[in-house]
Order: structure tokens, then C-alpha cells, then sequence
């Protein structure tokens, strides 16, 4: 937030006090994450005047605070992958991404004078790494455009006369305009803007909303006393996690995980965030398998458990020739009966597949992201929301979902890109 601050170019203020005074020819847009900003940029370069409406001080916060630790913008995937990110939403999102996906996404990057890089493991960063001078580029391409943004102006729907309702710091006002794109965001990380407030005014006119949950989260496991306490923040390497997606298709990934004071969270566990979810929606708990030595057969742990230990303690022989570090030892002891630690087999087994169950996920305004949102029954092509002619959608707020990687951005951007073309055509 406070990087968001300092950066965002001032915008002179234009606020209207009375409806009398406004610009009916202008595109209102409101929500100023990269869905908003985007389509603000596909407007005002068609030659529409656009009034963007934020309800924080500047725009872009949850864009600046996603890139602290390396800004992610999108991945080198192949479309075919890529596209599968979006699971059961990917018919839907290939149709914005067949007009701006991930190389025409990087290109537009560059056109701000952005260089960028694809890392090891295929993510695509800012060569920098950073998302402010991206950000401060896009908002003096935006000014130079015409945009005028309205801050700490948040929404608060429509009056009888359709005219657009803001809450602002010298009272409410009100705002008439040709048409009306909405990038609210999601639900997640209410303290930099998105929280899920547009739902409900939403419903109220018709529109059908499916409720917001947890993407991208972590989960909460009944972990011991003794475990919380001496382990909670203490990472998981090198390990493969692996759950069954409601079909009942294997879904596992490899990476690192972190164990909480009440579960667990991580890139990890992000990438299953969905099938996990889906299984306690479905039955009330979620199960979770870890194979704690991806490098090792079971058949090799067998054999190596079943060797005399000659005076060693069993956390030095998993230490040594299993290369299980003290995390991942307690972990074996919390989830596995005695019996089944004193046992070889059955140990060897654990280590290869340990059974973690799943209780509940992390509150919604943790995650890094949202599911849920306008149904795309509610939306025609154009994203145009068939119950209100000349309102449209873009961004987290529709029902798709994806993991991290740069997939959530470029969906965004791309949604923002469709929505804007549709209010031109319309």
C-alpha cells in the first residue's frame, strides 16, 4: 500500500457533485486493478472518454502488494497447459485469451518499456521484478489517453434514474454514463479493495452470483499441541502432494509447502487449492497425500528401514538415508500410529503417501485469490450482463478461477481487453 502511494501519478480529481454535470458520453469503469486499468486503456484508445472510479486512495494496491516478492506477470507455457490452468472455466477463458494471451501480454509489457524474463520454472517476471514502474508507466500511458480517475469513490449501485451511487469523502454523489464496466475484483484481501460488497447489489437487480470462496488458500488440519508449537512456519521440501479431483482423477504436483500452526499452506498446496475445496464443500473434510522422499522408492525406503540400525535413532537413519530433515519426522509421527512408525513397511509406506486430512480452508480474506463470482450464464459474449443492457463485467469477479504462476493476471488483463471491445460494439 504504501508503495502504491508513492508511485500512482497524481490525477486531478474531477469529482461530480450532481448528475446534471456529468458526461453521459463517458465510459464509467469502476474497480482499478489490471482488469479496469486495461479495459480503461482499450476505451480511451478507441476515442471514448472514460471516468474510472476506485474506492482506495490510488489504484492498482492489490497488483503492487502481488508483486513484492517478485512480480509474476504470466507463464511461458504452452497454450495448450496454459489453457487447462482454468479447469472447468477454460472454454470460457480461451475465448478472452484467443485475442490477448500470454506472449501478446508480454509484448504489451514491453510496449510500456518494460523488459521482462522467463525464470527456471517458466513464470514470466518484469526484468526488474518489480510492479511499480509497470504500474506508474501504464498510468501515464492512461493520462496521456484522457483517463480521468476518480478515487476514493466507492460504489454504492444504482438510484431509480440508473444513475451510477459513490460514496465519497465530501459526501455521495451520483454519475450518469453511455455504458458501465465493472472489475470489482473478488473477495480476497478486502484491505486493498476487493471485498465481494458488489455481490449483493448484484443479485438484488437479477444477476446470478455464485458465492465467493477460498482459491488459492491454505487449508486447517487438527495438528498436536506439539507440533504447532515447534514446527508451525517450518517449511516442507522437495516434496509431491496429491489429492483426487471430483471425477476422481489423481491431481499431484511437486514443490514446497508450509506447515502452519494449523495446517498448511504454500505454493504447494495453492496449486490443489480447488480439488481440496471442492472435497470439503462435498463431504465436509479433504484428504491430502504427501510422498515426503519423491526421490526414493518405497521399496528403497523398505530395504533401508529394514537394515539394523546399529545404535542409530530413527530420525537419523530417515536423516540420513532418506533425507527426511526433523519436520518432516514429527510430521510422520503426528499422522502415523506407533505401530505403524515401529513397522517397515508400513513406515516406508507413510513416508511414500502420508494421509493428511483436511478440515476447513483459511478465511476467505487470506487467500490470495477468489472463486465464485457472475455466473457466465448471466454474461452474453461480449460480457454484458443480459439482466442490465450497458453494464459489463471483467476480471476476478466472474466465476473462474486459476493457480498461481502469472495465470490469474493474465486472465485478468485478457477479460478487461473483451469487456472494453464488447462496450465498443454495444
Amino acid at each position: 500500500a504504501r508503495i502504491g502511494l508513492n508511485c500512482a501519478p497524481r490525477f486531478q480529481d474531477r469529482t461530480m457533485t450532481d448528475t446534471a454535470n456529468t458526461d453521459t458520453r463517458s465510459i464509467a469503469i469502476i474497480g482499478g486493478g489490471p482488469a479496469g486499468l486495461m479495459a480503461a486503456e482499450v476505451l480511451s484508445a478507441a476515442g471514448l472518454q472514460v471516468d474510472l472510479y476506485d474506492a482506495m486512495p490510488s489504484v492498482g494496491r492489490k497488483f503492487l502488494l502481488a508483486g513484492v516478492g517478485g512480480m509474476n506477470i504470466t507463464h511461458s507455457e504452452a497454450a495448450a497447459p496454459f489453457l487447462s490452468r482454468y479447469r472447468e472455466a477454460s472454454p470460457w477463458v480461451g475465448e478472452w485469451l484467443d485475442a490477448f494471451d500470454a506472449q501478446a501480454l508480454r509484448d504489451w509489457i514491453h510496449g510500456l518499456g518494460i523488459d521482462t524474463f522467463v525464470g527456471s520454472s517458466g513464470r514470466v517476471f518484469p526484468t526488474d521484478m518489480k510492479a511499480a514502474p509497470l504500474l506508474r508507466a501504464w498510468l501515464k500511458r492512461l493520462r496521456e489517453q484522457g483517463v480521468r480517475l476518480h478515487t476514493r469513490h466507492r460504489w454504492l449501485g444504482w438510484d431509480d434514474n440508473a444513475a451510477l451511487r459513490f460514496n465519497t469523502p465530501d459526501g455521495e454523489i451520483k454519475a450518469k454514463a453511455a455504458a458501465t464496466l465493472l472489475a470489482l475484483g473478488g473477495g480476497s484481501w478486502a484491505r486493498l479493495g476487493s471485498d465481494g460488497s458488489w455481490a449483493p447489489l448484484l443479485s438484488a437487480r437479477g444477476v446470478d452470483v455464485r458465492s465467493l470462496r477460498p482459491s488459492n488458500c491454505g487449508f486447517i488440519s487438527a495438528w498436536s499441541p506439539f507440533l504447532s508449537e515447534r514446527f508451525a512456519g517450518q517449511p516442507l521440501k522437495q516434496i509431491i502432494a496429491s489429492t483426487q479431483s471430483p471425477e476422481g482423477e489423481t491431481i499431484s504436483r511437486r514443490g514446497e509447502a508450509i506447515l502452519t500452526h494449523d495446517g498448511l499452506e504454500g505454493s504447494l498446496i495453492y496449486a490443489l487449492s480447488a480439488a481440496l475445496r471442492e472435497q470439503l464443500e462435498a463431504r465436509g473434510h479433504a484428504q491430502l497425500s504427501l510422498d515426503l522422499a519423491p526421490d526414493h522408492t518405497r521399496a528403497q525406503l523398505q530395504q533401508t528401514l529394514s537394515q539394523p540400525r546399529k545404535g542409530q535413532s530413527l530420525s537419523n537413519l530417515l536423516r540420513k538415508k532418506a533425507g527426511l530433515d526433523s519436520v518432516k519426522v514429527a510430521l510422520l509421527h503426528e499422522c502415523l500410529s506407533k505401530d505403524a512408525i515401529a513397522d517397515a513397511d508400513k513406515l516406508a509406506a507413510g513416508i511414500k503417501a502420508l494421509p493428511i486430512t483436511l478440515t476447513a480452508t483459511r478465511p476467505l480474506d487470506e487467500a490470495i485469490s477468489s472463486a465464485g463470482g457472475v455466473c457466465r450464464s448471466a454474461l452474453n459474449d461480449h460480457l454484458m450482463l443480459k439482466a442490465l443492457p450497458g453494464i459489463f463485467c471483467a476480471g476476478e469477479m466472474l466465476d473462474w478461477e486459476a493457480p498461481t504462476g502469472g495465470y490469474l493476471l493474465t486472465a485478468c488483463f485478457a477479460s478487461g481487453r473483451r469487456a472494453a471491445e464488447g462496450v465498443i460494439d454495444w
